[in-house]
């Protein structure tokens, strides 16, 4: 199964970062890559087994993911794993934990997934790794420049 571990440095400490990160009402202030983001199935807050979906700009097919958190620690670590079937998608699982430090704070996050189909895999794993990779990069970065304009 692929997976991608990504750290960025943020401006500010971890519980304005998680708060941010979390409000899906302010979700399109910075991320780079989604069209939209909501809660879905009636929740009205980021917490545990609330469920959300973020769908991803036209360049990245606005495939929905649709996922539920399994881990939800404010100012420390938030987990998903997704929970419907979109395209390309066979399983998708995240998470982001934060550590305080002299300069704000840090940012790792995780991801791993399976392609589908599965025939298909052996050319799907790779390009998804590099973009999800890449996109990753781009908005952890957008983050901590949103952040770091105080907003």
């Amino acid at each position: 199964m692929p997976a991608v571990t990504i750290q960025q440095q943020m401006p500010v400490s971890s519980a304005e970062v998680f708060a941010l990160l979390h409000d899906y009402s302010r979700r399109l202030e910075w991320d780079t890559l989604l069209c939209e983001a909501r809660l879905t199935r009636g929740h009205e807050q980021a917490g545990p087994g609330a469920t959300s979906l973020c769908v991803g700009k036209p360049w990245f097919g606005l495939i929905g993911v649709e996922t539920r958190y399994v881990t939800f620690k404010p100012g420390e670590i938030a987990a998903v794993e997704m929970i419907n079937r979109p395209p390309f998608f066979d399983h998708f699982a995240a998470s982001i934990r934060h550590q305080d430090n002299d300069a704000g704070s840090l940012v790792i996050y995780k991801l791993q997934f399976t392609a589908r189909p599965r025939w298909l895999r052996f050319i799907l794993h790779p390009f998804m790794l590099q973009e999800l990779r890449r996109e990753t990069h781009r908005r952890l970065e957008a983050l901590a420049a949103f952040l770091s304009l105080g907003r």
